[in-house]
């Protein structure tokens, strides 16, 4: 997907242009592209998308669904094929809409906007679609997807409903980061996992042991802070069943497919040993939500 960072890197033609933040790219945000989509080959089907989140811009704490590297792909995987990622700054919040279509739409060559029915953009949020007809342009309306929203999707993460979720987003649910040392412990275990750092902005699902698959492979993965070793610092590990070889230094995104449990200190370290085997077991025979 070619990805531009002003509209000047766009050539100027005829778009269907879907404007929004598409963080999760869930399956209301899909509702949009599809649409734009729709209007190929008389126009191009474009996202004009921000970063960072408005609401942060604007001095609320939003945790992401996902990184922007990852919305970009999500993107791509819609079919979208060219983007433009307006930074969001303070100047650029301050733009009424009349300017925001000057300066970022009528550049690239947008003839037709399509968003859905909530959409509002300038200002204040004082621009809507009729606003956008008033000064021109033809606006497709795009019916919402009953409860699908991003804000939906992080509480239902936050409680580690990733089935859920996953409905929601039209995918399973992810935890994203680099893979970095941990303490070595999975391994002395006979279960090695991949130690997760994760962006500090993005949603973690609940503390819990979750069936999954990452690199291609079924993972195990535990979101916690090991209570049996009495940890206090949070870790997303994952051990990735029949898998050899060294992801250090590597992004892993890694799909969570079902809550298996909480987690738990035990009495000992064989039963420890015996949970994880039960846990590795439960993730083979685990499926995909969606």
């Amino acid at each position: 997907m070619n990805v531009a960072r002003s509209p000047g890197e766009l050539e100027t033609r005829s778009r269907a242009v879907a404007v929004g933040t598409f963080d999760g790219v869930h399956v209301g945000h899909r509702r949009v592209l599809a649409a734009a989509l729709d209007q190929a080959p008389a126009l191009m089907p474009t996202v004009v998308s921000f970063w960072p989140h408005p609401r942060t811009v604007l001095g609320n704490e939003v945790g992401l669904l996902t990184t922007l590297e990852r919305r970009l792909e999500l993107l791509g995987e819609a079919g979208i094929e060219e983007t433009l990622v307006v930074e969001f700054t303070p100047e650029v919040a301050e733009l009424t809409p009349e300017a925001f279509v000057d300066d970022v739409l009528r550049p690239i060559g947008t003839e037709l906007v399509v968003a859905g029915t909530d959409f509002r953009f300038g200002r204040g949020r004082a621009g809507d679609l009729d606003t956008l007809e008033r000064i021109g342009l033809t606006v497709e309306r795009v019916d919402l997807v009953p409860g699908a929203s991003s804000t939906a999707i992080r509480r239902l993460l936050g409680d580690g409903h990733v089935g859920e979720a996953a409905r929601l987003l039209g995918r399973p649910a992810e935890v994203e980061g680099t893979v970095v040392s941990g303490d070595a412990r999975g391994g002395t275990l006979g279960y090695p996992t991949a130690n997760l750092r994760v962006p500090t902005d993005l949603v973690v699902p609940a503390y819990g042991i979750y069936a999954g698959s990452a690199a291609g492979h079924r993972a195990a993965v535990s979101i916690g802070t090991n209570p049996h070793y009495g940890g206090q610092e949070r870790r997303v590990e994952a051990f990735l069943l029949d898998f050899e070889g060294d992801l250090y230094g590597e992004r892993l995104v890694i799909e969570l497919w079902q809550r298996l449990r909480d987690e738990q200190a035990f009495e000992s370290e064989a039963e420890l040993i015996e949970q994880i085997g039960r846990d590795v077991e439960a993730t083979r025979a685990a499926e995909p939500p969606v």
